[in-house]
């Protein structure tokens, strides 16, 4: 350890293994270290069961769950969005060859107390329940303005400029109801808040874009999942960066980030051990006194022994509660995964139910989610801190992770991910080298 590298990264949850893998393939020398025995930090993957129960101090598990070595439970849980920019970066570090995915079953949108599926093609439009039949002509015109935008086209604007108008603007010029508006905005575009109304309607229409194009590509869904859990992110990256010369150590603490006299980050010290480096990326738990608290996450994950109601049935499935549906400030998330995907003994389900916490009592806000479940066999909960970095990094060289969010995605995700690398690089991650689609990259 006692070296000189490019990058220390520490922990392994998912933000930073990407980070280490985009940085190893772009030929930085690097030393990845986690404090914890097992890869993933808080978005780990925990197997065999009676760990997981330990870890919540439930005691051990029932007898129906004997099979204790079938189970991977994602301590987050979040869907891959199938043409988003997870599977983009999965597919250009070449970490896809170390995972197999499964479709996700079914998207839903959580209206008038029941789940009902989400539109994302013009002959869904026409076809949904979500909607009566004049407002089905509007909600397929808004989509056919969407699917056939084109920045570089004025005639496709149709008398409407998406880079100058807002969201608002353009649900009012096609006439469509606040329904409409909720499940586009929330459940397609996948907002978290009615706050992006005010913003410019471009992002809203490539976002769109974005969840018809996923849905094209896999048919049933516009979500993926890897078998055998989120868990397997994080090792496929190790195995990247071992190629590429970089350096894993578990069970290793990082107990001080060394600095100089003028702040800048020189090395990582592990008990007696310090190891150079030119930057540090991180969590929020290896540097607390650089963060600062922006709220909290109230999550259930729970056993279930049949599939979410109101989903025809479906092996996995996610469901979008609009905030506006149940009176909050931001959406509720439900996701439902099972022994399809190699993370449940046969029979079972896990099931998530995730929201921002707005009071005092934060399982009573989720209670809609939980509603939706059915019967509970067992239910696990937490409420975790949220943190952020108090500045970019760049003076320091110290450049750290958000939290985890309450989305069952992964595009806010990313979204921090290429932030992280814009700073630590001076540029954009290019998108244009990832030449392959999923499956393709042999």
């Amino acid at each position: 350890m006692d070296e000189e590298y490019d990058v220390v990264v520490l922990g392994t949850g998912l933000k930073e293994c990407i980070l280490s893998g985009m940085l190893s393939v772009s030929g930085k020398k690097v030393l990845h270290m986690d404090r914890n025995k097992y890869y993933g930090g808080e978005s780990a993957s925990i197997t065999p069961l009676a760990e997981f129960y330990t870890k919540f101090n439930m005691g051990s598990p029932p007898p129906q769950y004997d099979k204790g070595r079938d189970w991977n439970v994602d301590l987050i849980p979040k869907f891959l969005m199938a043409n988003g920019q997870l599977v983009k970066l999965l597919v250009h570090t070449g970490v896809t060859r170390y995972l197999e995915f499964k479709s996700v079953e079914g998207s839903y949108v959580f209206k008038s107390g029941k789940a009902h599926k989400v539109p994302a093609t013009e002959k869904e439009a026409l076809t949904t329940g979500l909607m009566g039949i004049f407002e089905k002509r509007k909600y397929r015109n808004l989509l056919v303005f969407i699917n056939d935008y084109d920045p570089a086209n004025p005639s496709t604007f149709k008398k409407f400029n998406p880079k100058e108008k807002t969201c608002q603007e353009l649900y009012d010029y096609f006439g469509v109801d606040k329904n409409t508006q909720d499940f586009t905005g929330h459940a397609v575009a996948l907002y978290r808040d009615d706050s992006y109304l005010k913003t410019k309607a471009e992002e809203l229409v490539y976002r769109c874009k974005l969840y018809s194009d996923s849905v094209a590509r896999y048919g049933k869904s516009p979500y993926l999942y890897p078998l055998y859990g989120l868990g397997e992110l994080p090792q496929g990256f190790a195995r990247l960066s071992a190629i590429y010369g970089g350096t894993y150590m578990l069970d290793k603490p990082g107990d001080e980030i060394v600095t100089n006299e003028t702040g800048e980050v020189v090395g990582v010290r592990s008990d007696k051990e310090v190891a150079k480096c030119k930057m540090v990326v991180c969590d929020p738990s290896y540097a607390p006194d650089r963060c600062k608290k922006v709220g909290q996450v109230v999550r259930a994950i729970c056993i279930l022994n049949h599939p979410l109601p109101n989903t025809s049935d479906s092996l996995s499935a996610q469901i979008i509660i609009p905030q506006n549906q149940v009176g909050r400030e931001s959406d509720i998330y439900v996701l439902a995964v099972s022994y399809a995907h190699n993370v449940a003994q046969k029979g079972y389900f896990l099931a998530l139910v995730s929201a921002f916490v707005e009071t005092a009592n934060p399982e009573l806000e989720i209670k809609p989610g939980l509603d939706l479940l059915g019967p509970i066999e067992q239910k696990f909960v937490t409420v975790t801190d949220l943190y952020e970095p108090v500045d970019d990094g760049t003076a320091n060289k110290v450049f750290i992770s958000k939290s985890f969010d309450a989305t069952t995605h992964f595009e806010t995700t990313c979204d921090d991910v290429l932030d992280m690398y814009r700073r630590i690089t001076g540029a954009d991650f290019d998108f244009s080298q990832v030449k392959h689609n999923l499956g393709e990259e042999s």
